[in-house]
């Protein structure tokens, strides 16, 4: 089975850890890091933007991405979220065994 860390933004710990919660509750993933006082640089409408951001570490089966996006998109306060899926190419078996239990439908 194929494995998936996703990487999220959130725009404050109040956002980051209802996602989570959205994510690990709904079987979407099987668990997210929070990591809070990222600062972002990047280009929006034409402007450099500074924030303070929360990183979202999403641990998921590749079967299960589609349903994860789908449930960022739909409870993210950003118009236009970063949701980035990154392949796992090894990992401790049982761990990865384990995420594919917690994301069982």
């Amino acid at each position: 089975m194929k494995h998936y860390l996703v990487i999220n933004t959130c725009p404050d710990l109040a956002t980051a850890q209802r996602l989570a919660e959205i994510v690990v509750g709904g079987k979407f993933a099987a668990c997210v890091n929070v990591v809070p006082g990222v600062q972002s640089i990047y280009a929006w409408n034409g402007a450099l933007q500074h924030d303070q951001e929360c990183l979202l570490y999403i641990k998921t089966r590749a079967d299960r991405y589609a349903a994860l996006e789908e449930a960022l998109r739909r409870h993210h306060p950003y118009e236009l979220p970063e949701i980035i899926a990154v392949p796992i190419e090894s990992g401790l078996p049982a761990y990865l065994a384990w995420v594919d239990q917690q994301t069982e439908e």
